[in-house]
């Protein structure tokens, strides 16, 4: 194939991406940059259980809005369900029914949350204190005593609250807060426990189940809190240390120790929730127009997958900039590396271990695999059952490394569990073979240049700028193919190459 055919296929490739680029940022105003002011939480809540061919109900709380966020683009996604939705004690709740629930369900709450610009106090009704619980003589006496030592060790009941806390979720509690405590130890205990504190000193108290909004949580899990009321409005406190909430990026859920939701009529009931920095309130009105001019732009996009897919692209969208920085640094610049893609998955594995902790893990692991591979060698065991007994040892090796890191107290190195085993495993092979045939130094080289190609690959792929792009116009990695394509015909001297002969090429000057 002639390379005219070859440059006329990259120059069509990359006029269909400007194209694409062109008609996104300047018909539909895409921004060609992430805003940093997003200001907008996609929330997803996806509740699963199995079907017992009988009626069945889901109950699940919803956020309620309060002074700092407002919940709006609600969507109750279920098939064949009825739906409603009904406050109960101040929270907010949607109940789905079906008289034959058959099989596994699926049923889906959608919001996006933005946060209200104004802060403005709202007058609100004090809340009634509920009367407490029946207690004996003994826990009486014991709530008298805790109550009178923090009233002497306060100003006011900011402080008051505080030092409540303070005292019951101490890892060594006095004797009083552990006869009320008993074997009740848990967080969301030590928070009832709180509460039936502060209404024995009139202080109206609750329990707060809230979400931590970040960019990205595919597991997000609901935080506990304490709120007190006085000087007519409803404070946070950490459960923990006792200080006033300063979180911004909390929102209120729902109030009580209640789970998240109830199913009756169905087994194995089970709830995800995913939160997402949602880039579509910078480009809102960009979608807007998308949709209405070109629907088929974005149903058939990337932005039309569901919320949860859509993170898993964010990640492999940005693999093929890694590739291509492979490409030049193997075919251009002349690094030696073991293998083609290995680097790119080990510095796929870094985004979780993050860099410094990611590269100690893998020279250790390496080198441990190594020395035993050298051992595995003396046994002249045939091909595959070597490989397996590499890879056996390596996963052994991962795991005797975390146990010792978290007992050090290093839980980052909990994570280099994700580097691709199978991947090590053949390096090390690889490895080995290179330092029988080649020597050492040859080993070393490409060793060293794996882990060099590694980290410039991570600190590409973990740029926020080109994880946006490439997410936001895909179209881009047409660009990236015809630059690969014209890379693949290369055959002019590599810049290590170039420095290696630069001395014959003084003396044929």
């Amino acid at each position: 194939m002639s390379k005219l055919h070859l440059y006329i296929l990259a120059a069509v490739l990359t006029l269909v991406a400007i194209g694409t680029i062109a008609y996104k940022t300047l018909v539909l105003q895409f921004p060609l940059q992430p805003v940093a002011d997003v200001d907008a939480w996609d929330v997803e809540v996806r509740v699963s259980f199995r079907g017992q061919q009988a009626p069945a109900k889901l109950s699940l709380y919803i956020p309620r809005e309060d002074r700092l966020f407002a919940t709006a683009d609600e969507q109750f996604i279920s098939r064949g369900y009825g739906v409603n939705t009904r406050k109960d004690e101040g929270n907010r709740r949607v109940v789905w029914s079906i008289r034959r629930a058959k099989g596994e369900q699926f049923l889906f709450y959608r919001a996006t949350i933005r946060p209200i610009a104004s802060t403005r106090e709202t007058k609100v009704k004090r809340p009634e204190i509920k009367p407490p619980e029946a207690v004996d003589e003994t826990q009486r006496l014991a709530i008298d005593a805790v109550l009178t030592d923090v009233r002497a060790h306060s100003a006011d009941s900011e402080t008051f609250v505080s030092e409540v806390i303070k005292r019951v979720s101490s890892p060594a509690p006095d004797g009083n807060v552990m006869s009320l405590l008993g074997r009740k130890t848990s967080i969301e205990d030590r928070i009832d426990m709180t509460v039936r504190l502060l209404a024995g000193a009139h202080i109206p108290a609750r329990v707060v189940q809230g979400l931590r909004l970040q960019t990205y949580a595919q597991d997000a899990v609901f935080i506990p809190w304490l709120e007190a009321w006085y000087e007519d409005a409803w404070h946070g406190f950490d459960p923990v240390t006792g200080e006033p909430m300063e979180d911004q990026n909390l929102v209120s859920w729902w109030h009580g120790s209640n789970d998240l939701f109830e199913v009756s009529g169905g087994r194995n009931p089970k709830a995800k929730v995913t939160v997402r920095l949602n880039r579509e309130s910078a480009m809102q009105g960009a979608l807007w127009r998308g949709r209405e001019l070109r629907p088929a732009l974005l149903e058939f996009s990337v932005l039309g997958l569901p919320m949860e897919t859509q993170a898993v692209y964010q990640i492999l969208l940005v693999m093929p900039v890694g590739v291509f920085l492979l490409v030049v640094l193997r075919n251009v610049v002349g690094v030696k590396t073991f293998g083609t893609f290995m680097p790119v998955l080990i510095a796929l594995a870094f985004r979780e271990t993050h860099l410094l902790i990611g590269i100690v893990m893998f020279t250790l692991v390496v080198s441990l695999g190594l020395a035993i591979r050298f051992y595995l060698e003396r046994l002249k065991l045939l091909l595959v059952p070597r490989l397996a007994a590499v890879l056996i040892v390596v996963l052994m090796l991962i795991t005797l490394i975390s146990i010792f890191s978290y007992q050090l107290g290093i839980y980052r190195g909990l994570s280099v569990a994700l580097f691709p085993m199978v991947i090590l495993t053949m390096t090390i092979e690889r490895m080995s073979i290179v330092w029988e045939e080649r020597g050492a130094v040859e080993a070393l080289q490409q060793g060293i240049g794996s882990l060099v190609v590694a980290v410039c690959v991570y600190l590409i792929m973990n740029l926020e700028s080109i994880q946006y792009f490439v997410f936001v116009f895909p179209e881009s990695l047409l660009v990236l193919l015809a630059a690969t394509l014209l890379l693949g015909r290369y055959t002019g001297y590599r810049l290590a190459e170039v420095m290696r002969f630069r001395a014959l090429a003084g003396d044929g000057s």
